[in-house]
């Protein structure tokens, strides 16, 4: 595997680590009366802020006007969509729910992959696809039980976390250019401030209506965590891992986020570790090991230009 292939798959692990352990942080936020658009905005404008932040100490990319409208409408799938919709989808959903509805971002990622880019379905990547999506299903069915007593679900809700999955996919097939264009801070920090903007009129009322010193520190302190390692890190690791893997291979790290889930919950003494979690872990890597290994288009165009080289010759 070539170095910058490890770097992509180190990174998104990350970043798949740190979604993983935002949804059950952030339903506790929610439940503790933080309003979702008002938690969306202080992902938004937190973002922005530690973005811009880290700007003034990194070397400066001038991004021209026309890059400057994609990344626009690259913030409204990557973040806007995506982030709100998921957000206002656990409001309504069960948190077991929408980590199962999470698992199709892969699909849905194949699938728009094949239609717009050309990208060959082969049977390895739909097999990894599969396996990995097997793996994640028996995780969460394992926990389900405990994770929803007492969590409500509604088809609303599950929608909204289908159409996050959907705005997701689309931002990984579509801005992959961006990302290997711009570092990964000059990207965010424009994609954050343009998200921020667009949500700060619908969240003005929400941010002023708020009893800030009834605010207990424990969900500050979840917040701190949504903002800073689901979104400010997170966000940093994701285009390093759009630069280097396919768009398909980045979305089955979503995989990675029912078995994080899982470890914490062992960690905490919530759950116990057993042979069918083991198995749904290897199975999880085993299908993210199996879309690696499968051939792009580059790859099989070439492989057709070589044989057809060859037949010529022997001709």
């Amino acid at each position: 595997m070539k170095t910058d292939e490890i770097k992509g798959h180190g990174a998104m692990l990350g970043a798949e680590t740190m979604w993983g352990l935002s949804a059950p942080v952030g339903k506790a936020v929610l439940a503790s009366g933080i309003a979702p658009l008002l938690l969306t905005e202080f992902r938004m404008l937190g973002a922005a802020v530690l973005f811009w932040t880290v700007s003034l100490f990194t070397k400066k990319e001038e991004v021209s006007s026309r890059d400057l409208l994609s990344i626009a409408f690259a913030s409204l799938l990557g973040i806007i969509f995506n982030q709100g919709m998921f957000i206002f989808g656990l409001s309504l959903t069960s948190p077991v729910n929408a980590s199962v509805i999470t698992t199709s971002s892969p699909i849905i990622t194949m699938i728009i992959a094949a239609l717009f880019l050309g990208e060959p379905v082969t049977k390895l990547k739909a097999g990894g696809v599969f396996v990995g999506a097997i793996g994640a299903f028996i995780l969460i069915a394992g926990g389900s039980g405990a994770a929803s007593a007492g969590q409500p679900s509604s088809v609303w809700g599950d929608l909204l976390c289908l159409g996050a999955q959907v705005s997701f996919a689309c931002y990984l097939v579509f801005y992959k250019r961006l990302t290997a264009k711009y570092s990964p801070v000059t990207l965010m920090k424009w994609m954050f401030t343009y998200a921020s903007i667009c949500v700060i009129p619908f969240s003005y009322n929400e941010m002023a209506a708020a009893d800030w010193g009834a605010i207990s520190w424990e969900t500050i302190a979840g917040i701190a965590m949504v903002v800073v390692g689901a979104t400010f890190v997170s966000y940093i690791l994701l285009p390093v891992g759009q630069r280097y893997l396919r768009p398909t291979i980045t979305s089955m790290y979503n995989y990675v986020q029912p078995v994080i889930a899982s470890v914490v919950a062992v960690c905490w003494g919530l759950d116990s570790f057993n042979l069918m979690k083991g198995l749904a872990v290897v199975l999880v890597f085993a299908g993210v090991f199996m879309v690696t290994k499968s051939k792009s288009r580059a790859q099989l165009e070439a492989e057709r230009g070589e044989r057809g080289e060859r037949d010529s010759r022997e001709g």
